[in-house]
């Protein structure tokens, strides 16, 4: 992994809907080369997570940031299909090319992963749950999911999903699903496990590409993010040590990492601070260093080898 050094905070504040003064889980998206008229390069997808949530999304030209919020967040709330729950957050957007479309994921309430889709990246439709509880046995939560094309052997799938899953400690599952939409399984083995690492609770997962192998990158109870090697098949549990750490701007904490390229540069966003009080924050990766995981080329914040 790269070396990543603090750029800024991502936001351009005040905010047009700021209920609960925090705000985590960034997903970093470049929409210039998918849909016509985008209002922006690049959509920041963000949301609080203290009730009542609410998905937001931000629009910038670079990379470097600031962006700036959409004066009508929430583009989704608490207020879903048939029913109301007490928060909606952890958004995360796939561009869908078989269908033209933008998938978010996010959660709401904290056992129960959820989509919905658009065309445009703004306006979000026919949300519904794919993932609870009761499909990975034995866990009390199933949240902060994050999904990439990636094939597994004899899955017949396209999209993996991964995604914290609370039992016995806070643990990294995983899922595939041949479209991304439906038809998801479930594994109710953890992929990553926190005693591997010292810890006791690990989350915020997300899955890089690198060294013809697969890496999932996640945050643990200690502050600091770290590296798994999975393999491709998604059999291996190899662990690889701290691979970014708070800086004093951080207040002990970063978290929920989501990774961009632009012009040959990479960038990390992430969450700083405590939980109910993080901030969204831009890392850059220092010239020189080492090299940087296989992020596309356009920025769109999705390892090269998991999505064209």
């Amino acid at each position: 992994m790269p070396t990543y050094r603090y750029l800024r905070d991502a936001l351009a504040m005040p905010l047009n809907y700021n209920r609960t003064g925090e705000f985590i889980f960034p997903s970093i998206r470049g929409v210039f080369d998918k849909i016509s008229d985008p209002r922006s390069k690049y959509y920041l997808y963000y949301a609080p997570h203290e009730n009542p949530g609410g998905i937001c999304v931000a629009f910038g030209d670079s990379l470097e940031g600031p962006f700036s919020d959409y004066r009508e967040n929430p583009v989704i709330d608490r207020h879903l299909n048939g029913t109301t729950v007490s928060h909606v957050s952890s958004p995360h957007v796939v561009w869908d090319a078989a269908t033209q479309q933008f998938f978010c994921y996010f959660h709401g309430e904290n056992t129960v992963t959820r989509v919905a889709r658009s065309r445009d990246g703004i306006n979000f439709v026919d949300e519904k749950p794919i993932l609870s509880t009761r499909l990975v046995p034995g866990t009390s939560e199933t949240s902060y999911a994050r999904v990439f094309e990636h094939v597994l052997p004899g899955r017949n799938n396209k999209y993996v999903m991964v995604f914290m899953g609370v039992k016995g400690g806070r643990r990294i599952f995983y899922g595939w699903s041949p479209n991304g939409w439906d038809n998801w399984q479930f594994s109710a083995t953890p992929l990553v496990n926190p005693e591997g690492d010292g810890l006791t609770d690990i989350s915020g997962p997300t899955v890089v590409k690198r060294n013809a192998t697969t890496y999932i990158a996640y945050h643990g109870n200690d502050g600091r993010m770290r590296l798994t090697e999975v393999g491709n098949d998604f059999r291996q549990e190899n662990h690889l040590g701290v691979f970014h750490s708070p800086i004093a701007s951080d207040r002990g904490r970063v978290a929920a990492p989501s990774f961009g390229s632009e012009n040959g540069t990479e960038y990390m966003f992430y969450e700083a601070g405590a939980r109910l009080s993080a901030r969204i924050c831009i890392a850059r990766a220092v010239p020189g260093g080492a090299p940087a995981p296989s992020a596309s080329a356009r920025g769109l914040g999705v390892p090269r080898l998991l999505a064209p």
